[in-house]
């Protein structure tokens, strides 16, 4: 069983993946695909992005291996729906869950390297949460200029 601080991060990560989902529901099908400008990700590739990132920092923060190195790609026709992003990012999300019941508290406090840097796992999964944030603050920007009002936050 996880511990009071590890339950507290799991309830975080399950308030965010409601929020993703929250978000990628409220989006009409018609819009998954839009890009503010060329070059940047699109509705879609945002939680594509995130999902993606989400496998790579718990299978570092908890040295397991990514079932998904080497399988994202916005491109993939399939992930273009909404129904294939809902499931593809909240296995993400799940992964990151299932990865923090999987540790042991004082685990949390062990350097592991990620990329060039050494830090605690601690620190990965909470770079993960701000990655998190980053990505989905900016799917609100995309609701706003396609005239949409984003869902809520979920920020508490």
């Amino acid at each position: 069983m996880a511990s009071a601080g590890i339950e507290l991060q799991i309830q975080e990560w399950e308030r965010v993946k409601q929020g993703a989902c929250d978000f990628i529901e409220a989006m009409p099908d018609e819009h998954l695909g839009f890009r503010p400008v060329p070059g940047v990700l699109s509705f879609a590739g945002q939680f594509l992005h995130v999902a993606d990132a989400n496998y790579l920092f718990a299978s570092a923060a908890c040295g397991i291996d990514n079932p998904n190195q080497g399988q994202h790609s916005e491109e993939k026709p399939a992930l273009q729906s909404k129904e294939a992003l809902l499931n593809f990012a909240t296995a993400g999300y799940d992964f990151v869950i299932g990865a923090l019941r999987n540790i042991e508290e004082s685990a949390l406090a062990d350097d592991v390297q990620f990329f060039k840097w050494t830090m605690p796992r601690h620190l990965v999964f909470a770079k993960a949460l701000e990655h998190h944030a980053h990505h989905r603050g900016q799917t609100a920007v995309y609701f706003r200029l396609l005239g949409l009002k984003p869902p809520s936050e979920r920020l508490f």
